[in-house]
């Protein structure tokens, strides 16, 4: 695997130290897009790829810890062919364990992909994209790799927490963040929004869309603070500032709770899919 920029050293670190945290986060919660509710963001990507007989090859990019090559293994779907590709060796240990024997699993950079040309009928990625180096590099080896009636389909942020919790988490956050260092880009900045992702795309995509994907949740504080204390952001503070963070973020919810003591928020994403060019 080809040499990792800092903050691909920082993500490398984290998965090793923290296996499974995305799944965590996302598996359980169900996602709702274009009015249809799957049972997750990642059941949403699934449901893409066509049931059948006919030969299909599948390509995970950023795979985790598996999760969304389980779901389509658990079909037995004759013909289904599952790729894997993550640079964490931790990941990649949890997915192995979780799947078949024939799902193949790759250590390295989505940028240098040692698939063949040609060979993938479909490409996704749930919640990886967004943080990845020379993106367009990134979605030159995809379309490299996928066919002439291949297609793409990934899921990225779009807003970090649903309704007004989330300025407010971002007012606590910040200074604490800004005081200790704690800040790194992840990414291009143009994939903050619809239209930068699809400048991004445009050269190696066509039919280019997108849908907003709404995952959401009415956690305790407790329970919220626990899925938090699982990012990047919090994870790079000490943990005197973490738990800084924690006590005043709680002191904004009491403001927000409902008459059960939960709040109403979630995670803001956006699907989109694309075909080769």
């Amino acid at each position: 695997m080809s040499e990792l920029s800092t903050a691909e050293s920082y993500l490398h670190d984290f998965h090793q130290r923290v296996v499974g945290s995305t799944t965590a986060a996302f598996a359980s919660l169900p996602t709702t897009t274009n009015g249809v509710t799957h049972r997750s963001s990642y059941d949403l990507l699934a449901s893409l790829i066509p049931a059948g007989p006919k030969p299909v090859r599948v390509l995970d990019v950023g795979c985790g810890d598996g999760h969304l090559l389980g779901l389509l293994a658990e079909r037995k779907q004759p013909g289904l062919r599952l790729i894997g590709v993550d640079m964490s060796q931790g990941e990649l240990d949890a997915a192995k364990l979780l799947l078949p024997v024939d799902v193949i699993l790759l250590r390295e950079r989505a940028q240098h992909l040692s698939i063949k040309n040609d060979t993938i009928d479909f490409a996704l990625s749930h919640m990886a994209l967004m943080l990845m180096d020379d993106i367009e590099l990134v979605f030159s080896e995809i379309r490299r790799v996928l066919n002439c009636a291949g297609m793409i389909a990934f899921v990225v942020g779009r807003s970090f927490l649903l309704g007004p919790i989330n300025q407010a988490y971002l007012d606590t956050l910040r200074p604490i963040a800004r005081r200790e260092g704690a800040a790194l880009q992840f990414g291009d900045s143009r994939m903050q929004s619809e239209d930068g992702w699809k400048a991004l795309m445009s050269a190696s995509f066509s039919d280019i869309r997108c849908a907003n994907v709404d995952v959401r949740w009415r956690p305790t504080p407790s329970e919220l603070w626990e899925s938090l204390a699982t990012t990047y952001d919090v994870d790079r503070l000490s943990l005197t500032g973490q738990d800084e963070l924690r006590d005043r973020f709680f002191a904004t919810l009491v403001n927000l709770q409902e008459g059960d003591g939960r709040v109403s928020t979630g995670w803001g994403q956006r699907l989109f899919t694309a075909r080769s060019a």
